[in-house]
């Protein structure tokens, strides 16, 4: 469900029309969000317990300097119709790594290669129940193992589990063209790629905060914005 939009856009104009475009900018959360909290369970697990130094966190909402919103899948989403992209041959790596998958959130494009590894010294499995892509659940017993995949079909926050700890969970957003980050700690996100000058639809989606829009025209090769997404219990 779409939130409530508060946007700032603020365009910079300058220097000659240039494909290598920059979109920069910041993601806030409005209100207060339930605050990150310690997983017992992972400290309680004979195994898991052994190969972290600090306490697993909840990571629903990750909030950082100046209500910046980490985790949060910032894309074009409108202004690109009618146009294909080479894919990638980048491979993002979802990292199982003292019983957590890293990164929480990630995002890839339609067709792209990805890499899942367990860096554990004991099993877990990998379990996606996208909703749009084709699923899939496989084990990774051993350290080091690394096994391959890819989603065709543009999807926001398909769900990857681990079925042997259940607390292990992390996102997949898959998007249609290359001009997508996914917002840091602080809630800062750069898009950087050959997107020419032009009027476009940028759109943030947040796992349990929902999707907010806004329209930003790039100039010179540069845009900034400032999108809200609103806080849920």
């Amino acid at each position: 469900m779409n939130t409530t939009l508060k946007t700032l856009v603020a365009v910079a104009a300058t220097g000659s029309l240039l494909n290598a475009a920059e979109l920069t900018g910041k993601i806030s959360v409005k209100g207060t969000p339930p605050p990150a909290k310690p997983i017992p369970a992972v400290k309680a697990d004979p195994n898991c317990g052994k190969s972290r130094t600090e306490d697993a966190m909840t990571r629903t909402w990750v909030v950082g300097a100046a209500n910046g919103l980490a985790n949060v899948v910032v894309y074009i989403k409108g202004g690109l119709e009618g146009k294909t992209f080479k894919v990638s041959e980048e491979k993002p790596l979802i990292d199982q790594t003292g019983c957590m998958y890293e990164p929480y959130v990630s995002a890839v494009q339609t067709g792209q290669t990805f890499q899942v590894r367990n860096s554990d010294a004991f099993m877990h499995n990998v379990n996606a129940t996208p909703k749009i892509n084709k699923g899939f659940n496989f084990a990774q017993a051993n350290a080091g193992q690394v096994n391959e995949k890819t989603f065709d079909k543009a999807e926001l926050g398909a769900k990857f589990a681990c079925n042997v700890h259940p607390w292990m969970i992390a996102y997949v957003s898959v998007i249609e063209n290359p001009f997508f980050a996914v917002s840091d700690k602080d809630g800062k996100f750069t898009i950087k790629g050959d997107l020419p000058d032009g009027k476009y639809t940028l759109a943030a989606f947040h796992q349990k905060g929902g999707e907010v829009t806004t329209e930003i025209e790039v100039k010179g090769g540069k845009a900034t914005a400032a999108l809200e997404i609103e806080a849920k219990q």
